[in-house]
């Protein structure tokens, strides 16, 4: 039989071939696959996961959750090439979930994190100028984090100023069109890019050793930042700690952009299909959450709402 870290190596190779990045999974995963080897456990478990959960140390319901998840879908994968893989049950960690409210970011903050970012200290500069272009990109255009380091340099259409999305949340691609602006430091992080690296084909988002930028080493760059600039607390080691993710950029996008509509007085229900569109969302339910999230949009809302009731315009 082979060892559940062979078959983990394994997994995670097949999934990158097919554009996944699961720098998380692998990540989560880790220390899983450690304890059953040195317990010389070859295939997954519902028991086998308990035991690990029971000496891999306190966490919240949330994080078992969300590892439980993880191990279930490397389960899912080794169930096809070992039929007597057991796939630990989703009620195994009852972990309700919340969603968190958003931090949306104003203008000037997104401006320091995006200086702050192109002072990251590296060999040969490419670090500063991979993290700031692409947490400027990802402010601009709400991307999730995972559709922007998986694009690749012919995805990246600067003359017609669109991105071509293949690799996204629910396998579905679109295009997603950009300002000038940004075509233009996309342009300018590509000429830098190619100046240390050489013209290569392959991923847009590149680390110094040339590979794709993972989405772990984002996260863990973003956090830097935020701690350098004070919106997140200082931290020992390599700890990201608490505070605004990376993610909530999407979330300000959004919001700011339906804030707009608000004040210029556009119709939300006919911009929000557009919007939804645009962020990828599978419905624009998705969408409209943003409203209940952020309380200055909500009360706009239901300020429009009111005015229209006294205009007539609702039964």
């Amino acid at each position: 039989m082979t060892k559940l870290s062979d078959r983990l190596d394994e997994y995670l190779a097949i999934q990158r071939d097919f554009g996944r990045d699961l720098s998380d999974s692998g990540t989560q995963l880790r220390p899983f696959v450690r304890f059953a080897d040195a317990e010389g456990v070859e295939r997954i478990s519902t028991d086998l996961f308990l035991r690990w959960r029971e000496q891999y140390g306190s966490a919240s319901a949330r994080t078992w959750s969300y590892r439980l998840s993880m191990v279930r879908s490397f389960a899912k994968w080794l169930q096809g090439v070992d039929p007597h893989t057991e796939i630990p049950p989703t009620g195994l960690i009852s972990a309700r979930r919340r969603r968190p409210r958003p931090h949306i970011y104003p203008d000037r903050e997104i401006a320091r994190i995006v200086v702050e970012a192109a002072r990251l200290p590296s060999a040969c500069g490419l670090r500063g100028w991979t993290c700031s272009t692409l947490f400027g990109l990802l402010a601009a255009t709400g991307l999730r984090l995972g559709e922007a380091v998986g694009l690749d340099d012919e995805d990246v259409d600067l003359r017609a100023e669109v991105l071509a999305v293949r690799k996204s949340k629910r396998g579905t691609g679109r295009l997603v069109p950009i300002s000038p602006s940004t075509a233009e430091r996309l342009d300018a992080y590509r000429l830098v890019r190619m100046g240390i690296l050489g013209a290569r084909a392959g991923p847009f988002f590149r680390n110094e050793k040339g590979e794709r930028l993972s989405s772990n080493n984002a996260q863990y760059n973003f956090a830097r930042v935020c701690q350098q600039i004070g919106i997140r607390e200082p931290q020992p080691s390599r700890k990201h700690g608490r505070g605004p993710r990376l993610h909530d950029l999407r979330h300000s996008m959004a919001v700011k952009t339906m804030l707009d509509w608000y004040r210029t007085g556009r119709d939300p229900n006919c911009e929000m299909h557009k919007l939804s569109t645009y962020l990828g969302h599978a419905h624009p339910r998705h969408t409209y959450w943003y409203m209940e999230a952020v309380p200055e949009l909500l009360r706009l809302a239901c300020e429009r709402a009111e005015q229209r009731f006294r205009e007539g315009d609702c039964p």
